[in-house]
């Protein structure tokens, strides 16, 4: 061809001569460039160039493959394909016109090729057809050399800024080997450099899913080389297109540019990709990259019309027909997924939109995708569309695999997929709506069936919001009937017999049918049908309770002593076992707990008339300690209770004889209200024991660890201010207030066989047989060993017998008596109206009270005028004071000296011997205190006086607080020529 094949000269002269007619239309036409190149395709380069490859392909009905090789601050981009016609170059040089006008091709303006204009100002386009090429300068110097005033002064507005496209010039030159057609851009400078490396490293799979034409992109540079192709072997693609009719280009196209009216189709491309870690654009492609926000976890290429930027759809009927495309492909889509298999629910759309555009699609997608089959049935893995799905609310796989066949249009559900599946309209039942209806559309389903209903739950009932949705779960009996909610059935286990249980069934006791036993019954209330278990239940006890009017009352027994009998001490605690009905020897029905062991303790000790022996029959066949397990006494019983309010005694104790007795007796002040007993174990049936039969019950309390227990252990009563007191148990409070002896007196309060003979010479002797009882046993029971075992009356009867005249009680016993007596914390209710008390003579009296005085320090004793003296010292001395309601001595004398007397040293041997002493004493010739004589005392400033040397050794020694040395200090005052022998002795004291 010639050396401008493409006439190049020609257009650059009509262009120069429309600028230079009229400068505006220079103005409008760089603007129009500036705009094109700094805004809608500042970054589209890459994108555009493979458009025009693609493009350029098609025409030619190649493969299309594009080569970007970027070296020495030049890009150049080859493609196969349609080489450059003259058409071609005028569209280049012609801003908003095309070659590509009626061509089935994704290109449509001809403007694209200004993306160049970013990164260079002299591009070049070499072709097999031959080559043109574009400069900055040279159409500087063109528009210089017409001489235009008008144009001139348009250049220098811009700062000579001028149009690069619109004036191609020839160019020499091929394409690479292989390629048709060549783009060669020089860089500008660094920024255009950086802006091409980093468009070439975004390139990717879009474009090849955006340009199917291209079957291949390379992509090389100094350091790397990439290869794009095989693009839908990473996405699952759906692609959708149409052309609309002569009425909807009218309607929707009306609104257009002309190059659009000429094309009146819309392509819709979604693609999904394979490998979750693909990062996604974000944005719509139209099908170019948009600056409009997609939320979608998709690719989205579509044909929306775009504003003048490029970068924003273009709003109108076209747009929202398109949107609507997009839509029904989404669908379809999802649709060819589900039908591969995939779950899609993660591909609904949910939570906030990006933007108006993705507001829009989303809202199309959701209205296509209820009716479309994507979500699989359980049943039978069929395509369901959402609008005939139902979702079990918290069901997991392996419960809605049992639903399924009950369920129509099941399908599972994860906590995940809640948004999407609302958003789908799912129909959703809640787990305890279905759980409700079981009992209706299953009821006649086998056992078996109800079991694999409950494995299934194995995941659910871990969780306790949906265990509380299963709280109405129905299960079978094993007496055939259907009951609702688990919660205290009871699961039968081998260890109990079939029989049992069915005879326990009559009753109303709930068993679950064997049959359909499973583990997760237990976490949703069922329990374990274990001896215990069962006895606890509350038809057992009910039918416990009523057995001896029962219709077979035998059945009922031999029910719960087998039971028993497997295990004795499951029964412990189980109180009202004791009311099961039994048969005694004339075979009359009778509660457990009036009967006993024929030849045991209990019946040797108990009264015939109250208690009868148990059947033979019966104690052959389930043995004694079942027997005593239900309540029929071998030997004395125990009842016990935990957390006791004294004011609101348990039921189980409501039978003992005097309970209420004993909780006012021991309560705190006399008051139950409040008082609280954390453990209370008591002896049974104390009121049957026969007058005679107590020595042998004592020695069975004593022989026995639990009935010892129960007896000699005190009981820790609280108060409703928290303190603890320690009180008789209520064995011990019963025997000590209502065991009489042959004598009509009670055997509490009597001397125990050790007790100090000082003490058991004013009490009652105890029998004899008391001497073999274990010690313990005989203080719970009330016999007194020393003083501190009396109680208040005890202490009562012995203060009125130690007050009887013809009684004859030595000193020292007295005195032995008041050291104990004056320690103690109880008091009978009244003070004893006479006295005994120690006379001036050395012997004891008996005396109004009114005339004693209680003598706390010995100097007191030589007051003879004071009255009969009770002697004792410190606190024994106020509690003395307290018991017999009898004044200090020093509260009825004032204890005054009267005189001076004279002040001497207190020899230095006593100072020595006894350091405690005073210096200094106050000798008298007549001591006289409260104008009686006396021999010595101390003042209430501590300072000794006496008027012998005998006053003086007690004067000094209850001056210093040593009294023990009394006896040392006379004997060095009388004797001084000792002091060496006893300051010996004092070394070892």
């Amino acid at each position: 061809m010639s050396d401008d094949g493409f006439g190049t000269a020609g257009i650059r002269e009509r262009v120069l001569a429309g600028w230079s007619a009229a400068p505006v239309r220079f103005r409008e036409d760089a603007n129009a460039e500036e705009d094109l190149a700094l805004g809608g395709y500042v970054d589209r380069l890459v994108i555009e160039l493979a458009q025009n490859a693609a493009d350029a392909a098609a025409r030619a009905g190649v493969p299309g493959r594009v080569l970007y090789e970027f070296r020495s601050s030049t890009l150049v981009v080859a493609n196969t394909g349609t080489p450059l016609s003259a058409e071609g170059v005028e569209s280049l040089a012609t801003l908003r016109a095309s070659a590509k006008r009626d061509e089935p091709t994704i290109g449509r303006f001809g403007v694209g090729f200004s993306a160049v204009l970013a990164v260079t100002d002299e591009p070049v386009i070499l072709s097999r057809t031959g080559g043109v090429r574009f400069s900055k300068a040279d159409t500087a110097a063109a528009i210089a050399g017409l001489g235009s005033a008008g144009l001139d002064t348009e250049v220098r507005r811009r700062d000579g800024q001028v149009p690069v496209l619109r004036l191609p010039f020839e160019a020499e030159g091929e394409p690479p080997e292989g390629y048709d057609t060549a783009v060669i851009l020089p860089l500008r400078d660094e920024a255009a450099a950086a802006l091409v490396r980093r468009l070439l490293d975004e390139a990717g799979d879009a474009l090849l899913l955006a340009l199917p034409g291209l079957e291949r992109i390379e992509i090389e540079t100094e350091d790397s080389r990439r290869v794009l192709a095989d693009a839908e072997s990473r996405w699952w693609v759906h692609r959708a297109a149409g052309v609309f009719d002569e009425q909807e280009r009218e309607r929707l196209l009306a609104d257009r540019p002309t190059e659009e009216r000429t094309r009146p189709s819309w392509s819709v491309v979604w693609a999904i990709p394979r490998d979750h870690t693909t990062e996604l654009p974000g944005v719509v492609q139209a099908p170019t990259p948009t600056d409009e926000a997609l939320s979608l976890p998709a690719l989205l290429l579509a044909s929306f019309p775009l504003d003048p930027t490029r970068r924003h759809v273009a709003k109108g009927a076209l747009a929202d027909r398109v949107v609507r495309e997009t839509g029904v492909a989404y669908g379809e889509l999802l649709r060819e997924r589900a039908e591969d298999g995939a779950d899609v629910l993660h591909l609904v759309p949910t939570g906030l939109a990006a933007g108006a555009l993705d507001r829009a699609i989303r809202d199309e997608i959701l209205a296509v995708l209820p009716g479309t089959p994507m979500v699989r049935a359980v049943e039978d893995r069929a395509l369901l569309r959402p609008l005939d799905a139902v979702v079990v609310e918290g069901a997991d796989d392996s419960f809605n695999a049992v639903l399924a066949p009950i369920v129509r249009g099941l399908i599972r559900s994860t906590r995940q997929d809640r948004l999407a599946l609302d958003a789908l309209h799912v129909r959703r039942l809640e787990l305890a709506e279905v759980v409700d209806q079981l009992g209706g559309v299953a009821a006649d389903e086998a056992p078996e069936w109800w079991r694999n209903l409950y494995s299934s739950l194995a995941g659910m009932v871990t969780d306790a919001l949906l265990r509380e949705s299963l709280g109405t779960l129905p299960v079978p009996l094993a007496d055939g009937r259907l009951v609702r909610g688990a919660r205290g059935l009871l699961l039968p286990g081998p260890e109990i017999p079939t029989d049992i249980l069915a005879a326990f069934g009559e009753y109303g006791v709930r068993v679950v049918h064997p049959e359909a036993v499973d583990p997760a019954l237990e976490r949703l209330g069922a329990l374990s049908a274990t001896p215990r278990s069962l006895l606890e239940d509350s038809f057992v006890r009910t039918a416990v309770e009523h057995s001896i009017e029962a219709d077979d009352p035998d059945a009922i027994a031999h029910a719960v002593l087998s039971l028993v009998a497997a295990d004795p001490s499951q029964a412990e605690g189980l109180w009202w076992l004791s009311d099961l009905g039994l048969r005694d020897a004339d075979g009359d029905l009778v509660p457990a707990n009036a009967l006993v062991i024929p030849g045991s303790g209990a019946e040797e000790v108990l009264d015939d008339e109250e208690v009868a022996p148990v059947a033979r029959e019966l104690l052959d066949r389930h043995g004694q300690p079942a027997l005593e397990a239900v309540g029929v006494l071998g030997s004395l019983g125990l009842v016990t209770a935990s957390d006791v309010a004294l004011d609101q005694l348990p039921e189980a104790l409501k039978d003992l004889d005097g309970i209420e007795d004993w909780a006012y007796d021991v309560a705190p002040d006399g008051s139950r209200y409040g008082a609280t007993v954390g453990e209370l174990m008591a002896i049974r049936d104390l009121d049957w024991i026969t007058d005679d039969a107590w020595p042998r019950v004592l020695e069975l309390l004593g022989a026995s660890p639990d009935l010892r227990r129960a007896l000699v252990t005190q009981v820790r009563v609280v108060g409703p201010d928290d303190r603890p007191l320690g009180v008789p148990s209520y064995a011990a409070w019963w025997i000590r207030d209502r065991v009489l002896l042959e004598d009509g007196e009670p055997l509490a309060g009597r001397a125990d066989p050790e007790a100090e003979p000082v003490l058991a010479q004013f009490l009652d002797e105890a029998p004899p047989w008391t001497a073999g009882l274990d010690p313990e046993v005989r203080t719970a029971v009330g016999l007194v060993r020393d003083v501190g075992d009396l109680d208040a009356d005890g202490i009562g009867l012995l203060l009125e017998r130690l007050a009887e005249p013809e009684r004859e009680v030595e000193e020292s016993d007295l005195l032995r008596l008041w050291r104990h007596l004056g320690t103690l914390s109880l008091f009978p209710g009244d003070a004893p109206e006479h006295v005994r008390v120690l006379a001036d003579d050395g012997l004891t009296h008996v005396i109004e009270a009114g005339r004693a005085v209680v003598v706390d320090g010995p100097m007191w004793l030589q007051r003879a005028d004071l009255g009969g003296f009770v002697v004792a010292s410190g606190a024994a001395a106020d509690g003395l004071s307290d018991l017999f309601d009898v004044p200090m001595a020093q509260e009825v004398a004032e204890g005054k000296i009267d005189g001076a007397g004279t002040a001497a040293d207190v020899p230095a041997i006593v100072r020595e011997l006894v350091p405690e002493v005073p210096p200094t004493w106050w000798e008298h010739e007549e001591l006289m205190v409260d104008g009686v004589e006396v021999s010595w005392w101390v003042d209430a400033e501590g300072a000794p006086h006496a008027a012998t040397f005998d006053g003086l050794a007690k004067a000094l020694a209850w001056a210093s607080g040593r009294w023990d040395q009394r006896h040392v200090i006379r004997a060095v005052l009388n004797e001084p020529d000792r002091s060496s022998e006893l300051l010996t002795d004092a070394a070892y004291d």
